[in-house]
């Protein structure tokens, strides 16, 4: 498949659809590390292959899981300040519709992710703009159950847990 035929051609829900990480593809991989780092402490791990269907039978407790749902907006900022905002819509014949699909697919599993969390009875956090790190940390701490401290791991400069890598 081209460029074009990816980003360009196809309707965002194809696009988000036929997205393998999006579909929970790897998912066991990701159970065994976490459950080997669970171990050793809480973990925060994050990625579109958590989906909140398949993290939920895994939870003991629904308050140990909360997802971050980032607004469009915040989405693309993202996307600007790693500069990565046209790696994928640069490469096409029409870079400005191609990012426009891009954006547009995860509004869609954002939404997704928004329905699923509530009908699990899951926590989720918006994240817009305004937010800082500190504010979003803040708001995770809040939402997860007060037997899960994350604060366990070695502190990084900011004073935080290091998040455990997937």
């Amino acid at each position: 498949m081209t460029m074009d035929q990816r980003w360009v051609e196809r309707s965002t829900l194809e696009m988000l659809e036929s997205f393998h990480w999006f579909a929970g593809e790897g998912f066991d991989l990701v159970v065994d590390d976490l459950v080997t780092r669970r171990q050793h402490g809480a973990v925060v791990a994050e990625g579109f292959r958590l989906l909140p269907t398949m993290v939920a039978p895994l939870l003991e407790d629904t308050g140990d899981a909360v997802w971050l749902l980032p607004t469009p907006e915040f989405r693309r900022m993202a996307f600007e300040e790693r500069g990565s905002l046209w790696t994928i819509a640069g490469q096409t014949t029409n870079p400005q519709r191609a990012l426009d699909n891009v954006l547009e697919r995860d509004r869609l599993f954002t939404e997704r992710v928004r329905d699923e969390t509530a009908a699990l009875g899951l926590a989720a956090i918006e994240v817009d703009v305004g937010h800082t790190e500190d504010d979003v940390y803040a708001l995770v701490e809040r939402r997860l159950r007060p037997t899960v401290d994350i604060s366990a791991s070695p502190p990084t400069a900011a004073g935080r847990a290091d998040p455990q890598p997937t």
